[in-house]
């Protein structure tokens, strides 16, 4: 490149190279470099690196597990009795294999859709049978008496109870099915206490305390006729079932059930036709029911939600399962006993939903709790008062008077160790029953 052509940047550029390349001749940089580059080549030595000496590796024996089927070996359980055994095949006839996951509807699906058995006629009578029951008119009087013997036998448990156990600070409530009264001595806030549960044992009261004694004693010769009997076992479904409730009626003995499968089964026990075993399998749901409502003033609708936050209402008259409301879960659902147009259900981490039916629309929700509400029950004898459990640790007492639209403070709270599965109140509404793991609490 000629000289004329260069920029004043590359002139002074090439300037600052030259004056460096004679600084460096004049230091003898260059030769000092090579000389001890050389030096150190000689010096250098080869080493070579001892691997360890391997240890032989201990020779182990590999077992290859066998079950006993492979093995062409029979079981080593006996089983149940045979006497037993005869009696449970109960399995519904009608039921077939679970049908693959089928995407959300998100609209109303037909009973007949939702069938998971293979012979239609059994949902036509399952139909039939729904509407017989909900058009009987004595219904609420019916079960008022059906009843009555119950409340007499709660009546003697506990003026017994009150005799044999005034230590206790509590007040103690029998269940309205005492077919096993246990009393289990606690200590609640430096007061003793005693809870009740319920159990299958015949004719007899065991009370354990924690200091170790054990009593045993006589109960009511009424307690002593209650059995069970195999005819009245049966499997309803596939899976853990989530969710029990009984037909408020004493015309029939109709149970409906739901699993995690988002199955629900509808079971006759007291079906007489020999075609038939009264059980009635339905998949309106993906995810586990979380709950299920039948109303007594019309049990041709029920409604049934699920964790995957479906809530749909089951109507006998349409023979749809019909979509009420849609959120992101659902985990309990409940109804105040005097209020016919409104549904109680927990959604999201503690939030609680009203739903009033006639418009389609929520009415209140407040957060109630930190996480999940598993469960709402209201006081029987003022339905204004709520009790709600939660896998925050709590159940909490409300007062749904006194819950303002923003903010909503509890009458009493009970803290637990963990999770609090459930709390109902008592049928005199004077006890609450708190369930936490495989404990029982009484307040």
């Amino acid at each position: 490149m000629a000289p004329q052509n260069l920029t004043e940047y590359e002139r002074k550029r090439l300037e600052n190279i030259k004056r460096n390349d004679e600084m460096m001749a004049a230091l003898k940089i260059h030769s000092k470099a090579a000389t001890l580059s050389a030096t150190a080549k000689r010096q250098r030595a080869k080493t070579y690196k001892v691997s360890p000496v391997k240890k032989p590796k201990a020779e182990i024996p590999i077992v290859i597990r066998r079950s006993l089927r492979t093995r062409g070996m029979p079981p080593d359980s006996k089983g149940l009795a045979d006497d037993f055994c005869d009696n449970f095949d109960k399995n519904p006839k009608s039921f077939s294999p679970l049908k693959p996951h089928s995407p959300r509807v998100l609209g109303p699906i037909s009973m007949s859709d939702a069938f998971s058995g293979d012979e239609m006629e059994s949902n036509k009578m399952l139909i039939e049978t729904i509407l017989s029951i909900s058009k009987k008119t004595q219904v609420g009087v019916s079960v008022l008496e059906e009843f009555d013997d119950v409340k007499d036998v709660q009546e003697e448990i506990l003026s017994d109870i009150d005799e044999k156990g005034k230590s206790g600070s509590c007040k103690t409530e029998v269940s309205e099915c005492p077919v096993k009264v246990e009393k289990v001595k606690e200590e609640f806030e430096g007061g003793k206490s005693e809870s009740v549960s319920c159990g299958l044992v015949k004719g007899m009261v065991k009370n354990e305390y924690f200091d170790g004694s054990v009593n045993i004693e006589k109960s009511d010769p009424w307690l002593e006729s209650l059995d069970l009997k195999p005819e009245n076992v049966a499997r309803l479904l596939p899976g853990r079932i989530m969710v029990v409730k009984f037909f408020p009626c004493s015309s029939m003995r109709m149970i409906a059930a739901g699993n995690k499968f988002g199955n629900v089964a509808f079971w006759n026990v007291d079906c007489e036709d020999e075609n038939e075993d009264g059980i009635y399998l339905y998949r309106p749901h993906t995810g586990p029911i979380s709950g299920i409502l039948i109303p007594q003033y019309s049990m041709s609708k029920i409604f049934t939600s699920c964790y995957d936050g479906f809530l749909r209402m089951m109507d006998a008259e349409k023979e749809v399962f019909d979509l009420v409301h849609y959120c992101d879960d659902i985990f309990s659902l409940s109804q105040q006993p005097d209020n016919f147009t409104s549904l109680y259900f927990g959604e999201a981490r503690g939030g609680l939903n009203i739903w009033d039916i006639r418009t389609g629309k929520s009415s209140k929700n407040w957060m109630l709790h930190e996480d999940r509400i598993n469960t709402i029950d209201f006081n029987s004898q003022n339905p204004n008062i709520m009790a709600t459990s939660s896998t925050d640790g709590t159940a909490c007492i409300w007062d749904l008077r006194s819950m303002s639209a923003h903010k909503a403070k509890t009458l009493k709270t009970v803290s637990h160790s963990r999770a609090v599965h459930s709390a109902y109140f008592s049928p005199s509404g004077s006890s609450l029953a708190t369930t936490r793991r495989n404990l029982l609490y009484v307040k």
